[in-house]
């Protein structure tokens, strides 16, 4: 409280909001600074300069009315605290590339699809994903993307594709080459439980962006499974990702009947979202960037020793849960044909019995 000539003409409640990990030792010697300032100049000629120490600080100051009926000052911080992001994860998959034509050995059964001489490159909805970490990099500083990867040997140009479009770094679990990951041996519950321990591994984790589904199996399972295992807040489908001063994810995602707006709310697990086609458009690496992600860090690790130090069970792990029966290719259309008008269209149709 404030003094003036023997009479108490002020009151003052200070709250130091003190981060949860300053110490009481910290707090204390705010408050005294605080008391000293009031002590020596009056509340209604409150410096600049100490109202500027009080926001440095991060004080709030609640303002009663004092005993003479007159209001009392109210400090109004101009500066709100914002959380700074420091990492987010971009699990990312090698694939056929969508232009390529894929082709078929029906005498293969289960493992048809055939992977050799064939061109391969990174997913499309995981493109978008590291296109958007790289966007919310962009937003906050010293944030770091680092890009993941199972797979084969061959996986790390993939990795060295997202460093080329602006990753920082990356990590590969590498697995033998007869391992498929195209939904005959790693599935999506293999795929998840993998990411989770990357994830558990890593510090201080705000966000893991997937792209909603790969173009070889089309499950779109690997993210929820990922935020079921961390029981961490999840988004899928996602057209628009905006990241709040709290450290809250607002994201605008894809449905059946158009979109919808969600918000994640900061819960101390890092958000899982799913990009879909929408969110973005990936840029392409510039040729400066490409030689710069020759240089950058890639961490790989075999496929046994990532299960043998997250305590899994590789029989497990490479054990998928459903089983691919037949894969064939789609039947060919038929040839179309033209007709001059539409009176022979519609005579066409009703011989075909499409229309009555």
């Amino acid at each position: 409280q404030y003094s003036h000539n023997g009479k108490v003409t002020a009151r003052y409640i200070i709250q130091p909001k003190a981060p949860p990990h300053s110490s009481s030792t910290c707090r204390v010697l705010c408050l005294v600074y605080i008391n000293f300032c009031f002590a020596t100049l009056h509340s209604s000629l409150l410096s600049p300069v100490i109202s500027q120490a009080l926001e440095l600080l991060e004080l709030r100051i609640l303002c009663n009315q004092n005993r003479t009926g007159i209001p009392s000052p109210k400090y109004q911080p101009t500066h709100t605290h914002k959380l700074t992001m420091r990492k987010i994860l971009v699990p990312i998959k090698r694939v056929i590339d969508y232009a390529q034509k894929i082709r078929v050995d029906p005498s293969k059964g289960a493992q048809g699809v055939q992977l050799k001489n064939v061109k391969m490159s990174m997913n499309p909805f995981c493109e978008i994903a590291v296109e958007e970490a790289i966007q919310l990099k962009e937003q906050n500083k010293g944030a770091e993307v680092v890009a993941i990867s199972v797979g084969p040997k061959q996986c790390t140009e993939t990795i060295r594709t997202a460093l080329a479009m602006g990753a920082d770094r990356g990590i590969h679990i590498e697995t033998k080459p007869d391992v498929r990951g195209d939904y005959i041996d790693l599935q999506p519950w293999a795929i998840a439980s993998l990411l989770k321990g990357v994830v558990e591994k890593e510090d201080a984790v705000d966000l893991v962006l997937l792209g909603k589904q790969s173009i070889d199996s089309d499950c779109g399972q690997t993210g929820p499974l990922l935020a079921g295992l961390l029981n961490a807040p999840q988004a899928t489908f996602a057209a628009n990702i905006e990241r709040g001063d709290d450290g809250s994810f607002t994201v605008e995602r894809e449905t059946d009947t158009g979109t919808e707006t969600i918000k994640l709310n900061a819960s101390g697990k890092p958000a899982v979202i799913t990009c879909d086609l929408r969110l973005n458009t990936p840029r392409y690496p510039t040729m400066p960037n490409i030689m710069k992600a020759k240089k950058k860090p890639v961490e790989t690790i075999s496929l046994e020793d990532m299960v043998k130090e997250l305590g899994l069970d590789l029989d497990e792990v490479l054990t998928p849960k459903n089983e691919v029966v037949e894969v064939y290719e789609p039947p060919p259309r038929k040839e179309g044909e033209t007709v001059g008008s539409i009176d022979e269209l519609l005579g066409k149709l009703k011989e075909k019995g499409l229309v009555a």
